[in-house]
């Protein structure tokens, strides 16, 4: 890849023909429409947050050097962002009063609304510009490696990088624009940043089978890389989605974080009864013991099934209890002559009238919890180790 370093291009050359639109940055363009400020293999632009954007302005009226830029000449006098991307468009957007810069007193000011030498300074700042050109593998490995300072790049818009092309430009249609009216619903049941493609890499996952071996999501957007429709990767969101909403007409924050393609392809083909279904579940909500509620909804899909209780992470007793009925216990079988634990004194072996030490022993429900048994010190018996552990919830 060459390159060559240019020191004469000013902010106000950059500004001229600088287009902007909030509906996740189409048509971003600069330097006459001779710059391509957003190329697909880019992410979208994060600073519009009233500090990352303000401070690109701050530095340039400071005269503060806001670090080098890459630009990739794609033709004769045609120009895409490498990095600086996130830069270029602040100080564009300001150019175009997007936002205001606050000044030392706390007043804002649009571009203009800007004193005219302060307009000046900015406009006649020059930038660091290094002009790449090479083939495209060249150009995105070196994207690849380019850490913006302070916002790296994550997993997934580094694989929009690698992959990009017409399927990834309208995958980020639809699943990394903030404007598209079905994100309320989808953000419902998973818990993502849109804009930094969150959203995106879910629904990834979730048609490639992301968690049934490494790097499917890799390989299906390196499969689909030339594809000019997304028709399977939004059909299976879509129906992902409904289905999940059908099954389970309450809507929790504990279900954004649940991987429900997984849930989809080991339970969408059985039948659910979604008014039973909620009152399940409202009844393992309302369950002090149950600790993951997260749980409560594959122990649901698969019917509430004794081996699933991991699931939940019932509670345990704690230590006082423990102590307790260890020492009643413990206090009864030496006067009976039998062990303090009661399975091991009810059997006929060496252990008969063994009496272990608490460190030996593990609590256990005398009526299993998902028998109504509860978890205080009524419900509560000490069992050898080797017991507890292989009564389960008989």
């Amino acid at each position: 890849m060459k390159t060559r370093l240019e020191t004469k291009i000013k902010v106000e050359d950059i500004c001229k023909g600088f287009q902007y639109s909030e509906l996740e940055e189409k048509g971003l363009f600069g330097w006459e429409g001779k710059l391509t400020i957003q190329p697909e293999y880019q992410r979208s632009y994060i600073y519009a947050n009233g500090k990352d954007d303000v401070a690109v302005i701050d530095s340039l009226l400071k005269g503060y050097p806001i670090g080098l830029i890459y630009f990739v000449e794609t033709e004769k006098d045609k120009y895409e962002i490498l990095d600086g991307q996130q830069r270029i468009t602040s100080i564009g957007r300001y150019y175009t009063n997007w936002f205001a810069w606050i000044d030392e007193n706390g007043i804002p000011y649009k571009f203009d609304s800007l004193p005219e030498d302060k307009q000046n300074k900015i406009l006649n700042t020059e930038l660091t510009i290094y002009i790449c050109s090479g083939e495209e593998s060249e150009i995105k490995e070196w994207f690849k490696t380019i850490n913006i300072a302070g916002k790296p790049l994550n997993n997934q818009e580094l694989l929009n990088s690698i992959y990009s092309g017409p399927f990834v430009t309208k995958a980020k249609e639809v699943f990394s624009n903030s404007q598209n009216s079905n994100l309320h619903k989808w953000l419902s049941y998973a818990k993502a940043d849109v804009k930094r493609q969150g959203l995106l890499e879910i629904a990834l996952g979730w048609v490639s089978k992301d968690w049934q071996k490494d790097k499917n999501l890799e390989k299906y957007m390196s499969d689909h890389k030339k594809d000019e429709n997304i028709n399977e990767l939004v059909s299976y969101f879509k129906d992902v989605i409904n289905w999940v909403s059908t099954v389970f007409i309450d809507v929790e924050d504990e279900m954004q974080t649940i991987n429900w393609g997984r849930m989809y392809e080991l339970y969408h083909k059985n039948a659910y009864n979604p008014t039973e279904v909620s009152q399940k579940l409202h009844e393992l909500y309302s369950d002090f013991y149950v600790k993951d509620k997260k749980g409560c909804y594959e122990y649901i899909l698969n019917g509430c099934k004794e081996e699933d209780l991991k699931l939940l992470n019932i509670r345990i007793f704690d230590d006082p209890i423990k102590k307790s009925v260890y020492s009643n216990q413990t206090k009864i079988a030496k006067e009976k002559g039998i062990s303090n634990c009661p399975l091991c004194a009810n059997g006929n072996n060496s252990n008969k009238t063994r009496i272990y030490d608490l460190k030996e022993m593990e609590a256990d429900h005398v009526t299993a919890w998902s028998k109504g048994g509860a978890t205080d010190i009524s419900n509560c018996e000490m069992l050898c180790i080797t017991h507890n552990r292989a009564k389960g919830n008989r």
